[in-house]
């Protein structure tokens, strides 16, 4: 499995690869213009991301925009909805708009609330089946 790692803080983005490293091959985007090159780069490539984590706050491009661009290259490939990826929203934001936007207009997958530890995530990956239950 590959995955994206968006976020403009250098802890969180190494902190998620090393959670994620034991079950994906993991890249790293410090805003949402480069998560969006990087995706399509992927998916011309022929080795698409099969998971994302995204925060909402970064510089450039945000991560409600980039989300939204991502789920339209991904219509633009013309992938079904069982070929797109699990997008992953990590925000320090609780209950916002932008949470919200992201969430049910944009079409993350899931949320979580920063600080993730690493419990969580693997029991989130779980839940999305993104891992199997023994793996967590």
């Amino acid at each position: 499995m590959r995955a994206l790692i968006v976020d403009d803080d250098f802890y969180s983005r190494s902190f998620l690869e090393y959670i994620l490293h034991p079950y994906a091959a993991c890249d790293a985007a410090v805003n949402g213009e480069d998560a969006i090159m990087a995706f399509k780069k992927a998916l011309e490539a022929g080795t698409p991301y099969a998971l994302v984590f995204m925060d909402l706050l970064m510089p450039v491009i945000d991560g409600p925009r980039a989300l939204n661009e991502i789920r339209e290259i991904e219509k633009d490939f013309g992938l079904s909805d069982d070929a797109c990826c699990k997008i992953v929203i990590t925000s320090v934001l609780e209950d916002g708009e932008d949470t919200h936007n992201a969430m049910y207009l944009g079409g993350a997958t899931s949320f979580l609330q920063k600080p993730v530890d690493e419990k969580s995530i693997l029991a989130e990956l779980t839940r999305l089946g993104v891992i199997a239950p023994e793996a967590s």
